[in-house]
Parts: structure tokens; C-alpha cells; sequence
């Protein structure tokens, strides 16, 4: 990446009508990875009391539209240049918990309302999305339905011209600043795939209550709290998609955030992984530096594997998609090893650095941020069960074989 001046002016998104060559996208690229650097302060929730003002130069960055199509605000990129611009940011924003909570926004909240709005739905929400004027969440986990997101307790009724919610909802990214969430109920009890159906709620609609943000291990910069729905009436026309397809609405933003949201770890793993070979080159113990010790070189050997191999996989998910591909495989692939591959680095960077390694910096921080990863979007258990049901694997079948 190229290291833009001290005082970084912003630069233009880019120009969402036209036709975008690789060499648009790497210059956008470039200039996202310098915005973020230069303009969003910094690392490790540093500036969380500042978040709308960052916010609101991420949304005139382009960076919050990246994916959605011109005519509603966004950026009109596909899910690979997406992915480019995501790592970008992740590169260059070393409040690795505000990365997220803007790719949580797009892709979990943008996406589905892309996909699945009205024409009405998409001119009335997706332009201040875009611009980021306005924050959204998306509210599905709740403490009795993580990984059972087909069996929600939230409910939601009609009755007459709404639906009224009822139930909580935990660990909702951007919940606390959110002024529009993404939520999903159930409209039939026992329904099971067709049973839950997705509504876009108004933060200010009576009824709809949001907890305190969370302490938590890792991003620190992404506000995340429970949100609670006592008889919360919502007008039927912010039903987002047809009653019963919420299952629908979900699994498409998962594909979305276990692509493109990932990316901001791969730029992350790279920012430090380029930081950590600049320390081993220059720390000497014995009268040289401790790079030219295999102990060493081989671990920094190993970091770059895991991050290119990750990266390749994760640009096959995006492939898939702007193919517009239902595979489940390459997406919760691209998870796993993005996932699994930050924990690793971190860990390994911390441990190059030695005791400087466990002080506060960025190797320890990148460790701290990646834990998570492991967790959300789907737990990397459950990407492993989603991989091998794909594959066919079918573990009663195969007992009875054997």
C-alpha cells in the first residue's frame, strides 16, 4: 500500500456509473487504504466518542456503499472489487472494531435491502445508508439461538396494517448507535425455514429498547449491545421481503459478511505482518538480527502462508458471488481460514516481539480483534457442519455403513 501525506485530503469515491478496470479499483484501493490511515484517528476504539464524525467521512469515503448500486447511493462494485476495498480499509483503519462495524452495516444490513427491499424500501433507507448519515444493525442472535438461528423466541404478529415484536435480541452489532436495525422474527412457531420473516425498524419506534454496550475481549471501536422488543409495532410495509423468507434474507447476508466482511481481516494481518518483518530486520540479539534466525524467518514464512492462502480463498467466495453462485462452500471456507489465520498471526507476531509482543501495540491488538472471528458470522464449527453437509457427508448414513 502507498503511504499518502500527513494531512491526507479525502478523496472521491469512485464514479459509481461508470465501468470499473482493475486498475480503477487498485487506485480507489490505495486511496481508501490512505483515508482510513490518515483520517480515522487511532487504533483499538480510540476514538469511539468521535464514531458519527468518522462515520460520516467513511460514508462520503464511499466505503459504506462500497457494493450497493449507483442509483441508491452506493459504489455499484462488485463482491471482488468490494473485497479489495474492504482489505483496503482494513489495511489502512487501525481501529480494527470500527472496520467491522462498517462492514457489518454494509453487508449484514445494505445487502439484504439491496436484495430483498421494494423499490420504495430501497429509496427510502439505502441513500442515507450509503452516505452515512444514517447507522444500521442487524439484530438475529438472541441468548437462546446462536448457532439455531431457524428457531428465534422473538415472535412477530400481524395485526391489522403491522406486526408487533416481542423477544431480545444479544450481541447486535451497532446496536447502540444504530438508527435502523435489520431484525428477525418469527411469524410462525415451528416453521422452521419458512417461519421467520425479516422487518427494517426504525431505532425511535415505540417499543424497541437498546441495552448497554458490552466489555468485550476485541474490537474495541464496535459498539455492540442486547436489544430488547416489547409489543413493538412496526408497519407492514417494512416487512423486507415476502413473510417467511427471513431465512432467505439471512443467509444472504452471511454469504456477504463471510466474503467481503473478512477482508478487513486480511488487511489487518497485513499491516502487521509487514510491521513484523520491519521489527525482525531490525532487533539484534547476539550481533545480528533476529531474522536471520530460522526459528524466526520460518515463523514469518509461516504468517504469509496462512494470508495468502486465506486471501485466495476468500477472492474465490467473492467470485462465487458476483457469479451469483448458491455455494455454500467457498464462503464458510473463506471464513474458516481468514478466521483462523488471524488468530495465528496474531499470536505469532506477538511472539516474534517477545515481551514487546504483550505490551499494548498493534500485535497484541490484531490477536485480541481476530478472537472474535472464530466466533461470529457463524462459529467455525459451524462452518465445518455447513462444508461437509455440502460435500454430502452424512454422519448417520455413514455409521450405518460402517
Amino acid at each position: 500500500m502507498t503511504t499518502a501525506p500527513a494531512e491526507a485530503p479525502e478523496s472521491e469515491p469512485l464514479q459509481s456509473d461508470a465501468v470499473h478496470s482493475d486498475a480503477d479499483v487498485a487506485e480507489y484501493c490505495r486511496s481508501v487504504s490512505a483515508f482510513a490511515e490518515h483520517r480515522l484517528g487511532g487504533e483499538d476504539g480510540a476514538g469511539q466518542q468521535d464514531f458519527r464524525r468518522r462515520w460520516a467521512l467513511t460514508g462520503r469515503q464511499g466505503v459504506l456503499g462500497a457494493s450497493v448500486p449507483a442509483q441508491y447511493g452506493g459504489g455499484g462494485l462488485g463482491a471482488r472489487a468490494t473485497a479489495a476495498v474492504m482489505e483496503a480499509f482494513g489495511h489502512g483503519c487501525r481501529d480494527t472494531g470500527f472496520a467491522f462495524s462498517c462492514a457489518a452495516h454494509l453487508f449484514a444490513c445494505l445487502m439484504p435491502i439491496v436484495h430483498f427491499g421494494s423499490a420504495e424500501q430501497k429509496r427510502r433507507w439505502l441513500p442515507a445508508l450509503c452516505s452515512g448519515e444514517r447507522i444500521a444493525a442487524h439484530a438475529v442472535t438472541e441468548p437462546g439461538a446462536g448457532s439455531d438461528a431457524l428457531h428465534l423466541a422473538t415472535r412477530a404478529e400481524r395485526r391489522g396494517g403491522h406486526y408487533v415484536l416481542s423477544g431480545s435480541k444479544c450481541f447486535t452489532t451497532n446496536a447502540p448507535v444504530a438508527d435502523v436495525l435489520v431484525i428477525q422474527a418469527a411469524t410462525r412457531t415451528g416453521g422452521g425455514f419458512f417461519g421467520l420473516s425479516s422487518f427494517v425498524v426504525d431505532a425511535d419506534t415505540p417499543g424497541l429498547k437498546v441495552g448497554r454496550p458490552y466489555g468485550k475481549v476485541g474490537l474495541h471501536g464496535s459498539p455492540i449491545a442486547d436489544v430488547y422488543l416489547d409489543e413493538c409495532a412496526v408497519p407492514a410495509e417494512n416487512l423486507l421481503g415476502p413473510e417467511g423468507g427471513g431465512a432467505g434474507v439471512f443467509s444472504l447476508s452471511m454469504r456477504w459478511e463471510r466474503t467481503c466482511l473478512f477482508a478487513i481481516y486480511l488487511g489487518a494481518m497485513q499491516r502487521v505482518l509487514d510491521s513484523t518483518v520491519r521489527y525482525a530486520g531490525q532487533r539484534e540479539q547476539f550481533g545480528v538480527s533476529i531474522g536471520t534466525f530460522q526459528a524466526v524467518s520460518h515463523r514469518i514464512v509461516d504468517m504469509t502462508l496462512r494470508l495468502r492462502g486465506a486471501r485466495l480463498l476468500l477472492h474465490e467466495a467473492a467470485r462465487g458471488l458476483d457469479a451469483g453462485e448458491e455455494d455454500e462452500i467457498a464462503p464458510a471456507l473463506a471464513k474458516l481460514a481468514v478466521s483462523e489465520a488471524a488468530v495465528q498471526l496474531g499470536l505469532d507476531a506477538v511472539q516474534v516481539r517477545g515481551a514487546l509482543g504483550v505490551l499494548d501495540g498493534e500485535a497484541e491488538t490484531l490477536l485480541r480483534d481476530a478472537l472474535p472471528a472464530r466466533i461470529f458470522s457463524g462459529t467455525n464449527e459451524i462452518q465445518r457442519n455447513n462444508v461437509a453437509r455440502a460435500l454430502g457427508l452424512n454422519t448417520r448414513q455413514a455409521a450405518r455403513r460402517g
